[in-house]
């Protein structure tokens, strides 16, 4: 039996042993508060400080005063999508995608629903590629705020952020991506784009979980969501989770060197995984666009099968992977990314995420690529959708 494959990384990652040594110190011996005028304060917000700059770094921003430490990706969206509309009170429409994070989706639809606004939601083909007429018929000067995400969580599809974030500027309307998936994995320069702000978060890598960042470009109007003190330049009050925007700082160094061993060891992983898993099994298929994607991510949609099965086997194995979004997990309809893409119902249920890390090694893929195949004869023997000849029913149903 395989022990502790960990392919799930999308959802979460180890926090790596070099930010968990930064931390430590901060939970006992540099424990002021950094807002205090004394010693024990000004030492751990010289380390906030320097968080900061790392963030920078990884972001390629232009200024640290642009980084603005938040307790996750959800906060970051939030408060980038609520701060433009109290900044832009007389624009009361918001330009977003079908496949966005609920973090995103779920505050669009309480903004529509409860407040108002009109919300375009922008479709995508079936590689998962936004639909650039739309989104070009949807931009105008009402328009308060793009949020289009960087990079889909599911199928790793990368979206043109920089194009878009034009496009949006021509219109007089601020654009945010939530690039949770896409920071550390590939290189960023945002003080060349027109992007004004971005989301991240630390336990996507390698940092603590209830750690992220909202860049704000310098010269971007903004309005905080949480009031009170004058932390991080009175644009997010609270004192400071100061070990964990340490640890996310030591990650967010750690990402920018192992950057290249991202985009060249881990996608030959990922390549061999899917490759082998393609050739093994039959009747599956990769989803988003192969061609334009997160160097660690694949998504293969096994037809005629449920993916929590799939999951559950592969736990037998010790092999930890995902069925579509983390946040969506137990749910038996297939996630709203599979269906916005057209997946065919018969293989969105069977849609089975793998994604790597700097961690992964290529014995554990080997191993993965050794389970699979098996795992998935054995649920389509006892799938109604498939002949004991080893061939799909004649069955096609459609989503409702």
């Amino acid at each position: 039996m395989t022990k502790g494959i960990y392919l799930d990384n999308n959802a979460t990652t180890r926090v790596d042993p070099l930010v968990l040594a930064e931390m430590l110190p901060l939970f006992s011996e540099h424990f002021g508060n950094p807002s205090s005028m004394h010693g024990f304060g000004a030492a751990v917000g010289g380390k906030i400080e320097w968080a900061r700059q790392q963030v920078q770094a990884l972001l390629g921003a232009a200024h640290d005063s642009e980084i603005v430490f938040t307790s996750g990706g959800t906060e970051s969206d939030n408060t980038a999508i609520l701060s433009t509309l109290e900044a832009f009170p007389k624009k009361r429409e918001i330009v977003t995608s079908v496949v966005e994070h609920p973090a995103v989706l779920a505050l669009c639809d309480y903004l529509e629903k409860k407040k108002g606004y009109t919300v375009h939601r922008i479709g995508v083909d079936g590689k998962g590629n936004l639909d650039m007429d739309a989104y070009k018929a949807a931009l105008s000067e009402n328009v308060a705020i793009v949020s289009i995400m960087w990079a889909n969580n599911e199928t790793g599809t990368l979206f043109p952020v920089e194009e878009l974030a034009v496009m949006a500027k021509d219109v007089g309307a601020l654009f945010h991506t939530d690039a949770v998936q896409a920071v550390g994995k590939i290189p960023m320069k945002l003080a060349d784009s027109a992007i004004d702000m971005l989301s991240l978060s630390g336990h996507k890598l390698h940092a603590p979980k209830g750690i992220g960042a909202l860049y704000v470009k310098r010269g971007t109007r903004f309005r905080p969501m949480l009031r009170g003190g004058h932390q991080e330049r009175s644009r997010r009050a609270g004192t400071e989770n100061a070990p964990a925007i340490v640890g996310l700082g030591a990650a967010a160094e750690l990402a920018l060197h192992h950057m290249a061993d991202e985009n060249t060891r881990v996608r030959a992983l990922r390549d061999k995984l899917e490759q082998a898993l393609l050739a093994k099994v039959p009747n599956c298929f990769v989803t988003g666009n192969p061609d334009v994607r997160l160097p660690n991510t694949c998504n293969v949609a096994f037809e005629y099968i449920e993916g929590e099965a799939i999951l559950l086997l592969l736990n037998e194995h010790g092999i930890a992977a995902s069925s579509g979004s983390a946040c969506t997990s137990g749910s038996l309809e297939p996630s709203h990314v599979m269906r916005a893409m057209g997946v065919p119902y018969t293989a969105a249920h069977g849609a089975t995420r793998f994604s790597l890390s700097r961690e992964t090694t290529e014995a554990e893929i080997d191993a993965v690529i050794a389970v699979v195949p098996g795992i998935i004869d054995r649920l389509r023997k006892l799938s109604p959708y498939w002949s004991q000849e080893g061939a799909p029913k004649a069955f096609e149903p459609t989503y409702a």
